[in-house]
C-alpha cells in the first residue's frame, strides 16, 4: 500500500506545542478579562444551515464561505465569523437567556480566503458582545475591555481607533451617495491597505464622481485630538440628524473612557475607518499595533443593532469586538515580543527503578495533590537521557530518587536552571520538602 504523504491543506495548520502553549495563553487572557467584564460562555456549531450565514456579512464572506450539501442533503456552511451565529443563538435562546445578554465565545472560524501574513484559512475569533441594548454604556464598555485586554496580553504600543457608521452614513447621504453606501465603504475601509490611489479606482468603479472622490477623501483626512475632531465634523454635518447623532455618541464614549483611565494617546476618532461587514450601524472599533501597523487591526468590532432581525421580530441590537488570535500571534512573533514559556509541568520525576513504580506515583500525587504540576517519565533510561528530555520541554525542577532513596523516604530536590540539587525528606512529614520546592520554584520564576 502506497504511503500517503503528510501534510495540511493550503491556509490550514498544525500546532507543536510550543505555538499552542502560546495561543492558549491568549486564550486564557482573553477568558480571564472578559468574565472580569461579566460576560459568559457560549458555543455554537461549526456548520450552520446556509441561510443562517448568506447575505449577513459581505458579498465577500459570502464568496470566502466554504458551504456544501450535508448528507441529508440540507445546504450547510462553516461559519466565517462568530457574530452572525450569535444573532441566530440570541434568536433561538431569547427566552432562556434573557436582555441584556453578554456574553463571549472562543472558536475557530472558517474563510476561503488568499492566505497570506497573518491571515490563513482556519483562524479562531475570541469575541465579546452584549446583546439586547442599545445604551451608550455597552459601547463605553467594548472600548474598556479592548484596551484591558491588550495591557493584560502586554502590548502597551496600541491604539484603539474609533468611528461611528452613523457619521459615515450622514456624510454619504449629504453626498447623495446613500443608495452607493456599500460599495464606498468597503472601499473606504482599504485605504490603510491599498492607500488613495486604490480606493479611487474603486470608487471610480462604483461610478463615483471626482467632486464626492474629492471631498470623501477630504473627510477621511480630518485628524486631531477627539475634541478637535468632533468640532470639524460637526461643522461639516450638523444639518445631518444621523450624523449628529452620531457625533453626540462618539463624545460621550470618548469622555468616559478617558475618565475610566484610558490615556488620551492610547485612542483616537479615526473618520477613515468604516469596516468592511454590513452589519454594523453605529460605533466601530480598531486596534493597531504602533510598531507594526501593517498587520492591520488585531481588535476589531462595533455595534449592529439590525443582525438578528432577519430570526425574530423582536429588536435585538447587539454591539461587540473580536480579538484576532492568530493575526496578533504573528505580529508578536515577528516584533520577538512573545514570552518564552516552559513546559505544562512544574516538576519532573526521572524514573529509575521500574519495580518502585508505586512509589515514583505517590510522590507524584503527593506533589499534585498541594498545587504542582509534575511529569514522570515512562522509561528507566540513563538519569543524562531524562535530564535532557526535561530541560528540552522547559521543566523548572527534577525529584530525583533512586531505590536508596525511596528506601529512606528522601529525595533530591534539583533546580534545572542553577543545576543545585538539595536532599530533603518527603514522608512521613511534607512540610520541609513541600517549603524547599516552593521556594525553588518561586526563585526560579523570578529568574524566567
Amino acid at each position: 500500500m502506497a504511503l500517503i504523504e503528510p501534510r495540511t491543506l493550503k491556509g490550514f495548520r498544525d500546532f507543536l506545542p510550543p505555538a499552542m502553549r502560546q495561543r492558549e495563553r491568549l486564550m486564557d487572557i482573553a477568558r480571564t478579562v472578559y468574565r472580569r467584564f461579566g460576560f459568559s460562555p457560549i458555543d455554537t456549531p461549526a456548520l450552520e444551515h446556509l441561510e443562517v450565514l448568506t447575505g449577513k456579512g459581505s458579498d465577500e464572506t459570502d464568496r470566502q464561505m466554504y458551504h456544501f450539501k450535508d448528507n441529508g442533503g440540507r445546504p450547510v456552511g462553516m461559519r466565517f465569523d462568530l457574530t452572525v451565529p450569535l444573532a441566530r443563538f440570541a434568536a433561538e435562546h431569547l427566552h432562556e437567556i434573557g436582555t441584556p445578554f453578554k456574553r463571549y465565545h472562543i472558536a475557530p472560524v472558517w474563510r476561503g480566503e488568499s492566505p497570506q501574513e497573518g491571515r490563513f484559512r482556519e483562524f479562531v475569533q475570541c469575541d465579546f458582545d452584549t446583546i439586547g441594548t442599545t445604551g451608550v454604556v455597552s459601547d463605553i464598555e467594548t472600548a474598556l475591555v479592548i484596551h484591558e485586554l491588550m495591557l493584560e496580553i502586554g502590548i502597551r504600543e496600541f491604539r484603539l481607533r474609533i468611528n461611528n457608521r452613523q457619521i459615515l452614513s450622514g456624510l454619504l447621504d449629504s453626498l447623495k451617495l446613500a443608495d452607493r453606501s456599500t460599495e464606498v465603504l468597503r472601499a473606504l475601509d482599504k485605504l490603510d491597505k491599498i492607500g488613495p490611489e486604490g480606493v479611487a479606482k474603486e470608487l471610480q468603479t462604483a461610478q463615483i464622481n471626482s467632486p464626492e472622490i474629492s471631498k470623501l477623501f477630504e473627510f477621511a483626512a480630518i485628524r486631531g485630538n477627539h475634541q478637535d475632531v468632533l468640532t470639524k465634523l460637526d461643522a461639516l454635518l450638523k444639518e445631518n440628524e444621523q450624523a449628529s447623532h452620531g457625533i453626540e455618541r462618539l463624545n460621550t464614549v470618548c469622555s468616559a473612557i478617558q475618565a475610566a483611565g484610558v490615556p488620551s494617546e492610547r485612542f483616537e476618532i479615526d473618520v477613515s475607518i468604516a469596516r468592511g461587514l454590513d452589519y454594523y450601524t453605529g460605533i466601530i472599533f480598531e486596534t493597531s499595533l504602533l510598531e507594526l501597523p501593517q498587520i492591520g487591526s488585531v481588535c476589531s468590532g462595533g455595534r449592529y443593532d439590525n443582525l438578528a432581525e432577519l430570526f425574530t421580530k423582536q429588536k435585538l441590537p447587539g454591539i461587540g469586538a473580536s480579538l484576532g488570535l492568530d493575526r496578533l500571534l504573528a505580529a508578536l512573533e515577528k516584533l520577538g515580543k512573545l514570552p518564552a514559556l516552559s513546559s505544562n509541568a512544574d516538576v519532573f520525576i526521572p524514573l529509575f527503578d521500574p519495580e518502585r513504580i508505586d512509589d515514583y506515583f505517590a510522590l507524584a500525587a503527593m506533589v499534585r495533590a498541594n498545587g504542582f504540576s509534575a511529569e514522570i517519565f515512562p522509561e528507566p533510561k540513563k538519569l543524562g537521557a531524562q535530564l535532557k528530555y526535561a530541560d528540552a520541554r522547559g521543566f523548572r525542577v527534577a525529584l530525583i530518587a533512586g531505590s536508596r532513596e525511596l528506601d529512606q523516604g528522601i529525595v533530591q530536590i534539583k533546580d534545572l536552571k542553577t543545576q543545585v540539587a538539595t536532599e530533603t525528606p518527603w514522608k512521613p512529614d511534607t512540610e520541609e520538602f513541600l517549603a524547599k520546592l516552593r521556594n525553588i520554584l518561586a526563585m526560579n520564576s523570578m529568574l524566567s
